[in-house]
């Protein structure tokens, strides 16, 4: 599979949000929201109110990487065909999540945290349209890659050769690489596509460099 390169927003304020899906629109097709409560994980984005100015794009997806608490309780006031990325650690009723992806009429995706044993995640795969592995410990952007965890997206992909697996955190122009090879087609990434002057040649330079190409 060809690797897919999607940024990551992870927005303070609904002008931060927006002004982020502008730099994006019209290079990708699809945008991750990285959705935090401050507990869940020990930081806090922009919450339900603010996403309701989430524009509708063009041949554009919206994919939602919620990292709360009680996750269907956000899902179902988020209506329209997006993918729903649940962390496995926050399920505590997997029907009450699949009910909630099914009345807001989007696809469900599993994530799983690097510390969370891949047992946990298994069992639920196969309900899955995608896989999101941790190559960070969920909350904050700009954290180092954790390699080993390349290990567990290789698994991943000899038990489901044909799903989605995305890797997300510190994927950048040295580790892009080593993430596709190990099996994951969706790249993940924050600051290596915002920090960048260029965003449009970032995006392009992280999937030359995923097929093993030297960076630019």
């Amino acid at each position: 599979m060809e690797p897919v390169v999607i940024p990551a927003i992870l927005a303070k304020s609904r002008e931060e949000l927006l002004r982020r899906i502008s730099q994006v629109n019209g290079f990708v097709k699809e945008i991750q929201l990285d959705i935090m409560d401050g507990e869940f994980v020990p930081n806090k984005t922009i919450g339900i109110a603010d996403l309701a100015a989430v524009p509708a794009l063009k041949n554009v997806k919206y994919e939602f990487h919620w990292m709360v608490k009680d996750p269907e309780k956000w899902i179902v006031q988020m209506p329209g065909p997006h993918l729903h990325i649940v962390h496995v650690e926050a399920i505590r009723s997997f029907t009450a999540v699949e009910n909630a992806v099914k009345k807001a009429g989007g696809r469900l995706g599993l994530a799983i945290s690097p510390e969370t044993p891949i047992e946990k995640l298994l069992p639920l795969a196969p309900e899955a349209q995608r896989i999101l592995v941790m190559t960070v410990h969920p909350g904050f952007s700009g954290q180092k890659y954790i390699v080993a965890m390349e290990d567990r997206i290789r698994q991943l992909r000899r038990q489901f050769p044909s799903m989605d697996i995305e890797v997300d955190g510190g994927v950048n122009t040295e580790t892009a690489a080593g993430a596709y090879a190990a099996g994951a087609n969706v790249l993940a990434a924050a600051s290596a596509i915002f920090a960048a002057d260029d965003i449009k040649a970032a995006l392009a330079n992280l999937k030359k460099c995923a097929l093993g190409g030297n960076p630019l």
